[in-house]
């Protein structure tokens, strides 16, 4: 038997045994954090008295089982789109979607590129449980840095731009594309937290504007496929530490992206508010 095994299946010692006797002085939220930091299974948790629900607090920690810290306040950039700064989407009808990629209410066309799913977990930064119904408004340039309703060429779309509201694990998902990197910024995707689908209709009722900062390698991946050549250059010229935005530190806002520019690529990001 290999000293894996034997640590495994010994019932006088290993992991089983620690987090048992553990569970006996830490409450519910502590051995979640523990079995965080083990990469404890939810089912394993079962064995500990930990209900499924319990268990989804675990979207709220990072590595080390503490609560995602609040993400950073950033900018909403002037192209916003919710009345902050001219056109307002926030009480058109149809808004509320998931797939963004096209223009709503009454306006057409639809942005190409290489598919994005864009999936936002939004947490408690102090008690690291999800918040269901809490909603969230999301937009980014198209594949050539134009924003719809703001740039030349784009002002009679609106398109990636939408509202959704997170589900019981605090999940949001948007089916977009990748954006392009225009001249001065690194390729970002912005949003706004509401506390719930009614809230979001008024800017003024917003609770957090932060953006999501994209892997350099992603970035590599999707500007050499057609249609994102201005954005190789533009990528060369800037970095993520040298970004007006990201500059002071972007491990908060920083995604993690999967996939591939064939089948289209998933950037994930757990958000603290």
């Amino acid at each position: 038997m290999s000293m894996h095994d034997e640590h495994d299946h010994d019932d006088h010692g290993g992991l089983h045994r620690d987090l048992r006797s553990t569970s006996a002085a830490l409450d519910r939220r502590g051995l979640l954090k523990v079995a965080a930091r083990f990469g404890v299974t939810f089912s394993a948790l079962h064995l500990f008295g930990c209900s499924s629900s319990d268990a989804a607090t675990l979207t709220g920690t990072d590595p080390s089982g503490n609560c995602v810290a609040k993400v950073p306040e950033e900018t909403a950039g002037p192209f916003p789109g919710d009345s902050s700064n001219g056109p307002n989407v926030l009480n058109q009808t149809g808004v509320v979607r998931g797939d963004i990629r096209s223009s709503f209410a009454g306006l057409s066309g639809t942005a190409a590129g290489v598919p994005l799913a864009i999936e936002l977990t939004i947490v408690s930064a102090s008690s690291c449980t999800p918040l269901a119904g809490y909603a969230v408004y999301l937009w980014h340039c198209d594949r050539d840095g134009n924003y719809s309703l703001y740039s030349s060429g784009a002002t009679n779309q609106n398109y990636l731009r939408g509202v959704q509201a997170a589900d019981s694990t605090g999940k949001v998902r948007f089916t977009s594309i990748f954006p392009g990197c225009y001249s001065g910024r690194w390729p970002h995707i912005h949003f706004e937290v509401y506390s719930s689908l009614t809230a979001a209709t008024a800017v003024s009722n917003k609770i957090a504007t932060s953006q999501i900062a994209l892997p350099k390698s992603a970035c590599d991946t999707v500007y050499a496929t057609s249609g994102y050549s201005a954005s190789v250059a533009n990528l060369s010229r800037t970095s993520l530490a040298g970004d007006m935005v990201f500059s002071d530190g972007a491990s908060l806002e920083l995604a993690t992206v999967s996939g591939d520019v064939t089948n289209g690529l998933t950037a994930a990001l757990t958000v603290g508010v």
